[in-house]
């Protein structure tokens, strides 16, 4: 599967991710507890400054392999885009494992929630220092 968009956000002391139901990277740099879906801060983009190749294969519904990265600890999850996605916010990136849309979804019927993912990949990005690496590729 060709690699067709690269995000890379910040860890951050207080990540969680225990939401049942949605995955989310943001650029902000401030957290609260409150956020649970949240994965990383600080990040290089938000939906608004995805490549216009990339939004024209999310609205096209393609299927896309989300590859995460921290240090040596790799995860990764499915996701699909949909004609609806606005892909406007300035600030967020959301991927769902509903079919809910609005302007922070990037992808919808995603095979993992935040809860989901590798602990252990959590767990390095509970440290600010470390950096995680988002690749997507299109299943074509």
């Amino acid at each position: 599967m060709p690699i067709i968009e690269k995000i890379y956000a910040w860890g951050h002391e207080n990540i969680l991710c225990t939401h049942r139901s949605t995955i989310e990277i943001t650029k902000e740099t401030n957290l609260t507890m409150r956020g649970d879906c949240v994965l990383a801060v600080g990040a290089s983009k938000a939906c608004l400054d995805l490549t216009a190749d990339f939004k024209h294969k999310i609205k096209n519904g393609k299927k896309f392999k989300v590859k995460l990265e921290v240090d040596d600890i790799q995860d990764f999850f499915y996701g699909f885009g949909n004609k609806d996605l606005k892909l406007l916010d300035k600030s967020d990136v959301v991927f769902r494992k509903s079919a809910f849309i609005c302007d922070r979804t990037v992808l919808i019927n995603c095979s993992k929630s935040s809860k989901e993912l590798s602990r252990e990949l959590i767990s390095k990005l509970e440290n600010p220092e470390k950096k995680i690496s988002l690749t997507f590729e299109v299943d074509e």
